[in-house]
């Protein structure tokens, strides 16, 4: 299981880091300094308001398919028909209560045109993840990984046009930017629909009531666990644009420092959508996770450690170097949420594991701590600190997060780490932290420091046993003996 795993995801990784670091620093970052800092966090908080509800046109709906498809792929031709069916209608309330919640924060007529169409983006990207999940149920993933940088190849390309190729005469618009997803998704959907049409046959769309409630009552406490996160991931930049004076700039400062954070944290939700079917058949077969676990977390939590201790060592470097102003407010909030990638990677892969055992009450009582914690402290550190205040505020909320994730983990898998494993970590932690300090003061350049970090860090993670390269080779390049 774990050479599956590690095959499916290098080539997931390989796929997207040729990709989607050309989205976030190529096109992504080109339009935010196009447009100034204003403008983009007037996209940027419009987008995160989009966000917010967005679980209302799921409902828990995707992770609920991925488990149950995984175990039976039968199920497939029953419950994509109504699916889809189910979606339209959920879409519809989506829109309603998000345009009814615009109106009374008392958004203007531009703000709701430009709102109205992220939405819209929203449901399109929302379908595509619900039409993937069959895809990975299927246990697809090779095919899942080509969809899953479909949509960004296409805003590529498209975007590079508007930005570089001189066609239209006019200085580029935050608005454009926008359509241009718009058609990336839509021809995402219509390529994703294509492939599944291969493989499950229906005769036409319907809505079975029977099953539609009984899939609403299964998948709810996802829906409600999917609100909370966003709520505590999201609703930072939200926040700053309604209470501040400045609000859009603040926001738009606050998008610079949390850009990197979103694209890194995709590499931790591109681990879970490969494990959470891995996990969920393991489970049903009744075979152990905790080695899959553990090989996947510490996979992934290392290089996160690594690259934030790096990366914060270097963070007005790395500002300055991406961006044409307000580089020093953008670094102290690039700083906290660096920490927050690392708390953010744990609870990635700790609720993966717990959303594969059934053990969504846990996940939603945290959730709901998690959202009231993040919004007392934006409420208390907003006014004071501005777009480092959220900053704050996310990086103690993923904290909590993160902590209450694992010690459930350790609890229901009766998981408990040895000693001789936290005194490798610990050493691991305190040499990369000595070793990124005298970096900083030693190396000839921000360039030499930063690659001197992290190939001290690969090699004491090595040294220290929290990465094995014989594991790795074992699990690629040696088959599984068939139980």
């Amino acid at each position: 299981m774990k050479r599956k795993f590690l095959t499916n995801l290098t080539i997931l990784i390989i796929l997207n880091l040729l990709v989607k670091p050309f989205w976030v620093l190529g096109i992504d970052l080109t339009v935010q300094n196009t447009v100034g800092a204003s403008q983009y966090g007037f996209y940027f908080s419009l987008l995160s308001f989009s966000l917010l509800l967005n679980i209302i046109q799921d409902m828990g709906i995707t992770s609920f398919n991925s488990r149950n498809i995984a175990r039976d792929h039968n199920l497939l031709a029953d419950l994509l028909p109504n699916i889809i069916n189910l979606k339209l209608l959920l879409a519809l309330a989506y829109f309603i209560t998000s345009l009814t919640i615009a109106y009374l924060l008392g958004y203007t007529a531009i703000q709701f045109r430009l709102l109205l169409v992220l939405l819209f983006n929203q449901f399109l990207s929302s379908l595509n993840l619900y039409l993937r999940s069959n895809i990975s149920g299927l246990q697809l993933f090779r095919t899942d990984s080509l969809l899953s940088v479909t949509d960004r190849i296409l805003m590529i390309v498209i975007c590079s046009f508007l930005l570089w190729g001189n066609f239209t005469g006019t200085a580029f618009r935050i608005e454009w930017f926008v359509y241009a997803q718009t058609t990336a998704y839509f021809m995402t959907t219509l390529i994703i629909m294509a492939i599944l049409l291969k493989h499950v046959a229906f005769s036409e769309l319907r809505l079975d009531f029977s099953i539609t409630l009984d899939m609403l009552k299964q998948s709810y406490p996802y829906a409600l666990l999917g609100l909370m996160m966003v709520l505590y991931y999201r609703t930072d930049s939200v926040m700053l644009e309604r209470m501040l004076p400045d609000g859009m700039l603040q926001a738009g400062i606050y998008a610079q420092g949390f850009r990197i954070l979103d694209a890194a944290s995709m590499l931790g939700f591109l681990f879970a959508g490969i494990l959470l079917p891995m996990f969920s058949k393991m489970i049903k077969q009744n075979q152990p996770v905790l080695q899959l676990f553990r090989f996947s977390f510490l996979l992934l939590l290392v290089p996160a450690i690594i690259g934030a201790v790096a990366l914060n060592i270097y963070r007005l470097e790395v500002m300055e170097l991406l961006y044409r102003e307000h580089s020093a407010e953008s670094s102290r909030v690039f700083g906290y949420l660096m920490v927050s990638f690392v708390f953010v990677s744990c609870s990635i892969m700790s609720g993966t594991l717990l959303t594969a055992n059934g053990n969504i009450r846990y996940l939603n009582m945290i959730a709901g701590f998690s959202v009231l914690l993040n919004i007392t402290l934006n409420l208390i550190l907003i006014p004071r600190y501005y777009a480092q205040g959220s900053a704050m505020a996310s990086m103690a909320t993923q904290f909590f997060a993160a902590f209450m994730q694992m010690t459930c983990v350790m609890k229901i898998f009766n998981f408990v780490p040895q000693g001789k494993f936290i005194l490798r970590f610990a050493v691991f932690l305190i040499a990369l932290l000595i070793i990124g300090g005298m970096a900083k003061s030693l190396a000839p350049g921000a360039v030499a420091g930063f690659v001197i970090i992290v190939t001290a860090g690969l090699v004491i993670a090595l040294l220290a046993g929290l990465i094995s390269l014989t594991e790795i080779r074992e699990a690629l390049f040696i088959s599984e003996k068939p139980k």
